[in-house]
């Protein structure tokens, strides 16, 4: 996993609409990359929807919202359409992403076992730097806006 303290590839991936995203398309600011498992799920439609009411008091106090997850482009457009969120969805279904920054790995739900994407935002610099990890144990979907600004 991507620790405090680790440089990050200025380019992230492609969004929703096949557009790269990089570090450098928000200069000054500190970029809150989020990874979801899925779209359309409660728990990420929640941790989507905290995002999105409080992104404008994020943007106030520096923050850019990317959000990322192995969904496809036309899943992620949906997603955003659905409930209309204002900040990028990175389609990372080569797993790139999750793989390098670690939070790719075996799952367990009712017993049976799988892969998917741990829930975890990295908080980068704007000189590209990991300054804080918000775990799987510590987010909380419904006030991730505010954990973040915490």
């Amino acid at each position: 996993m991507k620790n405090v303290g680790d440089k990050v590839d200025d380019l992230l991936g492609v969004d929703a609409d096949g557009r790269e995203v990089r570090l450098s398309d928000f200069p000054g600011r500190k970029v809150a990359l989020y990874f979801y498992p899925k779209d359309n799920t409660s728990g990420c439609t929640a941790q989507a929807c905290s995002l999105r009411d409080g992104y404008q008091d994020l943007l106030d106090a520096g923050y850019q919202v990317v959000g990322v997850s192995v969904d496809s482009q036309a899943s992620h457009q949906k997603f955003r359409e659905k409930h209309q969120l204002p900040f990028p969805l990175i389609s990372d279904a080569d797993h790139r992403l999750v793989e390098e920054f670690g939070v790719w790995g075996e799952k367990s739900m009712y017993g049976r076992k799988y892969f998917g994407t741990f829930r975890t935002t990295f908080i980068i610099s704007p000189e590209g730097v990991v300054e804080r990890v918000i775990t799987p144990k510590e987010v909380k979907t419904k006030i991730h806006a505010a954990q973040i600004l915490g």
